[in-house]
């Protein structure tokens, strides 16, 4: 059996929040990560998706190249994906030859193939002005069914529905802001519509071909309540077109179809077969093991807003295309949330993975941390909301008191009562280890069920056993009362046998403190097969640490947060809370509008003209101000701390005549961010915050409107 998992291909073209990290990336780890202890032989893909208008609409507003933004992007997000410990085997993108070639092979395939396709010729915006055909996006107008004016041709992002750019009311070009007008043009569409009756039977009964493919009880009822509630849809299965009139994607490969590509959803998912060809080209295998055969186990981790087109779009393709094997199991998850409201990048809303790491540079087992409290509250079948005083709890009580707590006693014991070795087990009185066999199985399978909220429910359930029966035997009383009792080394053995399998265990969950525990126990990091091997030795009875092996010296694993004599890791979770709190305040309180216009004859005068390149020059963002303080012997200078979205910088404003320090945290200001840095009063100012000045000298914060978070560009 070979196991083909693959993560949604991240849009490139902005980083990606927690909510990302809980829906389709951190799930897949786990499961690959056990099927890797299972020694299971498994591939784990994923790239970024680098085409569509998304991305050329964003270059064209920041006067820069699509190349650019996908670079930038592909190479933030792959790297925020390695240091969270998201173990992919390959991270390829579909800006890559290898998988422009996929792509085009594929379409010529159903070309050949006859009936999968069908060529029309049809009306479409286009741009007189610009002179060029429009792409859904690049259309604007009033949304037909709740009036919002800024809906897009594609889709309301007010009501969610979904439009096509010939229903929009007043619709606009976003290129040239004039009226399009209605062209012909040719493009390939895809014939959905031929696919319905063995789709439905597929996912509503498991069956293909007359032969059972999956278990449909198996998928979870919101994957396929969605698609069955589509399949019903009459307007759900009809051809999509699979080109359009871009110069960015990749060109159709038809002679007299030049200035076409294909559309980004046809060539999107192609990229998890790309992304495998390229992997077994860098290591030696053969890419079709993964993708055909009936031993191929294909397994898509995705958001619930990719449902359809991983369940009936792209199976759909797969099976026109004849030769591909499809998904026994789409594990959809829900939305994760943020502090009750959905992750906002525009109001600073929320947490992106990058500036988690940033921002938590400083906190130990920052990564475990987060993936910890992921997991534990994971949207799984219902939309969750992630709190930081969830995420100080679930560390604090479960990683801490419970698992850290638990294997540090175990290993300090064995140092102090038995100089650092595994004591020999003399009789089986103590812990009943089918207990804790048991529950190693039903983690086990829980992961397997694509359960990863109960499989690490379990193991806080293993290490909670452990505990509590280190607790009952209390061998530092036995210790005093009787020195030599044989139920000391029974103890300590069994615990270390117990921490042995979290040793293994929670690698899919908490991957950097596993290796940890290794070392504590003495033992080389987790390696594929590893988790096989204990539950055979469980089941074979057998010990899985042997008496008179040596362990390591005893190390706190989880520093609590907490922490009476140490409040810095609590200053960090203070700190992120303190940012919310500034932008539900700028969110509640009333902006206050001046009303006083000054006379003409008390205005500063013009200065001299200049050309607009010169103000192009200047890089303008809105920021808001976190802290602020005086700076000593300097009674005009504030020294600032703001937030610019994507960084915090220091300010040196010469403000303080006007503004305590008070007054001027949760301001939204507008910053200058691209202005030399200069040193005053030993402090490196990195910017200049604009203000506006009155006939009176007063002064008073130049704003962008409550709706617009930090970060943005002034125009």
């Amino acid at each position: 059996m070979k196991y083909c998992v693959t993560s949604a291909l991240p849009y490139a073209n902005g980083a990606l929040h927690l909510g990302h990290l809980a829906g389709a990336y951190l799930p897949a780890d786990i499961y690959v990560r056990y099927l890797r202890g299972c020694g299971r032989d498994v591939v784990f893909i994923c790239g970024s998706d680098e085409h569509g208008a998304a991305i050329t609409m964003r270059a064209k507003k920041e006067s820069i190249t699509p190349q650019e933004i996908i670079d930038k992007y592909h190479v933030l997000n792959k790297r925020t994906f390695e240091q969270l410990g998201i173990s992919f085997d390959y991270y390829h993108r579909t800006s890559a030859p290898l998988h422009h070639e996929t792509s085009q092979a594929f379409f010529l395939k159903l070309i050949e193939k006859g009936g999968e396709l069908e060529e029309r010729t049809t009306e479409q915006y286009y741009d007189e002005q610009f002179g060029q055909f429009l792409a859904d996006r690049y259309i604007t107008g009033e949304c037909p069914k709740c009036g919002n004016p800024e809906a897009y041709g594609d889709q309301c992002e007010r009501c969610g529905s979904s439009l096509s750019p010939t229903e929009l009311i007043h619709p606009k070009s976003v290129l040239s802001g004039a009226v399009p007008v209605l062209k012909l043009t040719n493009h390939w569409y895809f014939r959905l519509d031929k696919h319905g009756d063995w789709l439905r039977d597929w996912i509503e009964n498991g069956q293909l071909d007359g032969k059972t493919h999956h278990d449909p009880d198996a998928w979870k009822k919101h994957v396929v309540g969605q698609c069955l509630a589509w399949l019903n849809d009459g307007e759900g299965l009809l051809p999509r077109a699979i080109t359009r009139d871009l110069d960015w994607g990749i060109p159709v490969p038809l002679k007299g179809a030049e200035g076409k590509v294909l559309y980004v959803w046809f060539d999107a998912p192609i990229g998890y077969i790309s992304s495998t060809k390229q992997w077994a080209l860098e290591n030696g295998k053969n890419w079709e093991d993964y993708w055909k055969g009936d031993d191929v186990q294909l397994v898509h981790f995705i958001g619930k807003d990719n449902i359809v087109f991983h369940c009936i779009v792209f199976p759909a393709m797969l099976r026109a295309h004849g030769e591909f094997a499809l998904p026994v199991n789409v594990p959809a998850n829900q939305f994760l949330n943020f502090e009750g409201r959905k992750f906002s990048k525009s109001k600073g809303w929320g947490i992106e993975q990058h500036e988690y790491l940033e921002e938590f540079a400083n906190f130990p087992n920052k990564e475990d941390a987060l993936r910890w409290a992921l997991i534990r509250n994971m949207p799984e079948n219902r939309d969750a909301d992630f709190k930081w005083d969830e995420f100080v709890d679930f560390y604090d009580k479960d990683l801490a008191d419970n698992l850290g707590n638990f294997i540090n006693r175990v290993v300090t014991l064995t140092n102090n009562y038995f100089g650092g070795e595994t004591p020999v087990h003399p009789v089986s009185t103590g812990l009943k280890l089918d207990d804790i066999e048991d529950l190693t199985k039903s983690c086990a399978n829980d992961i397997e069920q694509y359960n990863f909220k109960s499989a690490a429910a379990t193991l806080t359930e293993i290490s909670r056993r452990g505990n509590q029966y280190l607790q009952d035997i209390a061998p530092w009383a036995l210790r005093k009362s009787e020195p030599g009792s044989p139920v000391i080394q029974e103890c300590l053995f069994n615990c270390l046998q117990v921490v042995t399998i979290l040793s293994v265990l929670c690698e899919p969950f908490i991957p950097f403190t596993s290796p940890k525990i290794r070392k504590l126990l003495n033992l080389p990091a987790v390696k594929n097969g590893d988790l096989e091997k204990i539950l055979s030795r469980l089941a074979n009875n057998e010990a899985l640490l042997a008496p008179g092996h040596s362990v390591g010296e005893p190390e706190i694993l989880f520093p609590k947060i907490n922490d009476r004599n140490d409040r810095s890791r609590l200053e960090i979770i203070e700190r992120q809370k303190a940012k919310l709190e500034i932008i539900l305040t700028a969110e509640q309180s009333s902006v206050e509008t001046a009303s006083l216009i000054p006379h003409p004859s008390s205005l500063m005068p013009l200065k001299e003209e200049i050309q607009y390149d010169d103000f192009a020059k200047m890089d303008i963002r809105t920021a808001v101000v976190l802290s602020a303080e005086r700076i000593p012997k300097a009674d005009k200078l504030l020294k600032l701390t703001v937030d610019l979205g994507f960084e915090q910088r220091t300010v040196v404003s010469g403000i303080a005549e006007h503004f305590t320090p008070e007054e001027v945290v949760g301001q939204r200001v507008l910053l200058l961010v691209n202005l030399a840095p200069r040193k005053l009063r030993g402090v490196d100012s990195q910017g200049m915050i604009l203000m506006a000045e009155n006939a009176e000298g007063k002064l008073s914060f130049v704003q962008a409107g409550e709706a617009f978070g930090p970060g943005l560009t002034v125009k």
